[in-house]
């Protein structure tokens, strides 16, 4: 996001509930909240589809950021939580396609790109990591995917520092098998 002075006074003042504010703020944010969806979702459909489920919930919760963080942490959130959904939604998709569907025209997330690899890999083991250790998720998407700073992480997730590594170690220790199996 350009400078983030401009956005984070625009979040503020959009979250105040100035609506020149949120416009100028998600016409700002667009192009950042593209190249975020794309870290999780191999392809470049999927990740602006998932880019608008992002603006339309900033523009629906915005009055929710209460700028005790930067805007920049807050939005990581959203995009993390559309990403995540919208992955959900094609495997769910891909698995409802009738079998009548000739192959070669079959959509499976998982090679909807040629560059998917370790992406949807990773997206597979967090769904995992979700059911069976739900409570280590948050700490391994903020910090390993957001690429937020320990503290910003820990602050996102609502826990301690402490408590924030512990579980990043811990889910990092579950997943790398995982994802060495794919």
């Amino acid at each position: 996001m350009q400078d983030q002075a401009p956005t984070e006074d625009l979040a503020r003042r959009a979250a105040a509930g100035d609506s020149g504010a949120l416009d100028r703020l998600l016409t700002g944010i667009r192009p950042e909240v593209v190249r975020r969806c794309a870290r999780f979702l191999p392809c470049r459909e999927d990740a602006e589809e998932a880019a608008q489920d992002v603006l339309l919930q900033v523009a629906r919760h915005i009055t929710g950021f209460q700028g005790r963080s930067r805007f920049g942490t807050w939005l990581y959130t959203v995009v993390a939580n559309c990403c995540r959904q919208k992955y959900r939604e094609l495997k769910r998709r891909a698995a409802e396609q009738p079998a009548a569907i000739e192959p070669a025209h079959a959509v499976d997330p998982r090679t909807t790109s040629v560059i998917a690899g370790s992406r949807v890999d990773l997206l597979e083991a967090l769904e995992r990591l979700e059911r069976e250790h739900p409570h280590l998720v948050a700490p391994l998407v903020y910090r390993d995917i957001c690429q937020l700073d320990y503290a910003e992480a820990a602050e996102r997730a609502g826990i301690p520092l402490g408590t924030l590594k512990s579980r990043l170690h811990e889910a990092r220790k579950q997943v790398r098998p995982w994802l060495a199996a794919s």
